[in-house]
């Protein structure tokens, strides 16, 4: 009988841990790239960075999501990482070529998740170098907008394929060219025309407007947000870093 008490033990912890996994729920899927539920960031670098993420995710195909919260609770981290990834399905189907950037400003810990598809490109390795040179100093100088964005930005530029530049990286401001005498004359007459044609035909000028109101407004929302990001990938096999401040 005494030599049954080690595996009791190890029952006992077996029947716990599974108690504590059954027990887990993920958060709610995100509808955007960058999701900050604890006020992490300023509002501008959240909306730059979301804007940018989308912009990659419509160049690339990946997805890449940062999602910042107060603590992982009970579950450890590694772990909570690991599931939410699946839960949310981050990635394309087959491909499982998403990452996601996990914050958790009470509990001071950084995780970065990435998916089967992607760990060829971001080993281990590079995922805690880019923890450990961009993320965690700038953290523990308090500076969590930068800290932030340059993470984003250092696997960003290590997956590669960003056809579009960074806000505010290699921007130039070329000033408005200064209209003819001939351009100006020219939107005068269309100007008058256009009047003209309103004071005699205000019905049909009224249509026309609703018209192309409804088809602007159309196009707008057919480009829209990011939805849900429950998609088909989300394998994950623990690839990925974590760090703490």
């Amino acid at each position: 009988m005494r030599s049954l008490k080690p595996w009791a033990g190890l029952a006992v912890l077996l029947a716990c841990l599974g108690a504590l996994a059954a027990a887990f729920q993920p958060p709610p899927a995100p509808t955007r790239w960058v999701t900050d539920t604890v006020g992490f960031l300023s509002e501008p670098t959240r909306r730059s960075l979301d804007a940018r993420l989308q912009r990659y995710e419509q160049d690339t195909g990946r997805q890449v999501l940062v999602w910042i919260g107060s603590t992982p609770g009970e579950v450890p981290l590694e772990e909570w990482a690991v599931r939410t990834f699946e839960a949310w399905g981050i990635g394309r189907k087959g491909r499982d070529d998403g990452a996601a950037v996990f914050v958790f400003a009470q509990a001071r810990r950084l995780r970065i998740e990435v998916g089967y598809g992607l760990e060829p490109v971001v080993p281990d390795a590079i995922a805690s170098r880019i923890i450990e040179e961009e993320a965690l100093p700038r953290l523990r100088a308090g500076e969590p907008d930068a800290a932030v964005s340059a993470t984003v930005d250092s696997l960003l530029r290590t997956l590669g394929g960003e056809s579009s530049p960074p806000p505010g990286a290699g921007t130039e401001v070329h000033p408005r060219p200064e209209l003819t005498l001939g351009q100006m004359l020219l939107y005068g007459v269309l100007a008058l025309v256009v009047l003209v044609f309103v004071i005699t035909h205000p019905r049909l000028a009224f249509y026309l407007l609703l018209q192309l109101l409804s088809s602007g407004g159309g196009r707008r929302h057919g480009g829209g947000s990011g939805g849900t990001f429950r998609g088909g990938g989300g394998r994950s096999g623990g690839g990925g870093a974590s760090g703490s401040w």
